[in-house]
């Protein structure tokens, strides 16, 4: 998997998030999506979010508080070990940088295609071409993934560009998914959601993101939860949802996003 990963950007794992998981949390979206209009900005982008979001998409986070199969997820063996070869050598730890919900309409146009490390534009324009990676995703099929609903479409091999440039979109693919079937990419890769190109039916997949543990991740995850909220949960779970001090062992420095001894006396 590896492999294929550091070669085209991304993979496609079959079956990686096992299917009760799968319906617990697609029947749980399914309840909240009435409650979300498309083309709604939700994650507070303005009228950009709005265009980049799409017209007739549901977008939305917290998935924490949507059902506990979220935390299933945060926890799979396979994404972690995933993650952790392509995060940990440059970055000591990660955590979540967003869980988003994505239904793409009947009649949607595709996206246009970005890169998800652009989020730290700064980092990312002052090393390449030899930026570390500080970001991995994992585009979740909650049901039938098809071309024509709007398949997320992946550019192989831009991660591996000398520029930063932008190509034309008909080099994408389409990365079709199954129930439970997962597109893990890297942050470098160019991607973007599909046209759906029916009439009535609903694109059902989710986002699921890391990014290293010394940057300002997209959703502020820890505030679903107060202080100690999360204290039966697994310690992986804690630290990826913000609720535990970040190290960069064995590289050197600091703690940071440490918890303050009053606050924790304050709660007791």
């Amino acid at each position: 998997m590896l492999e294929a990963f550091r070669r085209d950007g991304g993979l496609i794992v079959e079956g990686m998030f096992n299917r009760a998981t799968i319906d617990a949390l697609t029947a749980a979206a399914d309840r909240r999506v009435p409650e979300f209009p498309p083309g709604s900005a939700t994650q507070g982008m303005g009228a950009a979010g709005a265009a980049f979001v799409g017209a007739n998409t549901v977008r939305f986070s917290s998935l924490p508080l949507l059902d506990d199969a979220y935390f299933d997820m945060l926890d799979n063996e396979v994404y972690a070990a995933i993650a952790d070869a392509v995060l940990l050598p440059h970055c000591g730890s990660y955590w979540v940088n967003t869980g988003q919900i994505m239904y793409i309409g009947p009649g949607e146009t595709a996206q246009v295609l970005h890169r998800d490390a652009d989020n730290w534009w700064e980092y990312v324009h002052s090393a390449w071409p030899d930026a570390v990676d500080i970001t991995i995703s994992a585009m979740v099929g909650l049901d039938e993934v098809t071309e024509e609903l709007g398949a997320t479409r992946v550019v192989p091999g831009s991660h591996t560009w000398k520029n930063l440039e932008y190509r034309v979109e008909h080099e994408s693919v389409p990365a079709e998914l199954g129930p439970g079937d997962a597109l893990v990419y890297s942050g470098y890769v160019f991607h973007g959601g599909g046209a759906n190109l029916t009439t009535d039916r609903w694109r059902k997949a989710m986002h699921l993101s890391f990014v290293a543990g010394w940057l300002t991740p997209e959703e502020s995850c820890a505030l679903d939860f107060p202080l100690g909220g999360l204290d039966h949960r697994s310690h992986r779970v804690q630290r990826l949802l913000g609720h535990r001090s970040y190290t960069p062992m064995p590289h050197p420095g600091g703690g940071l996003w440490l918890r303050h001894v009053k606050a924790i006396e304050d709660t007791a």
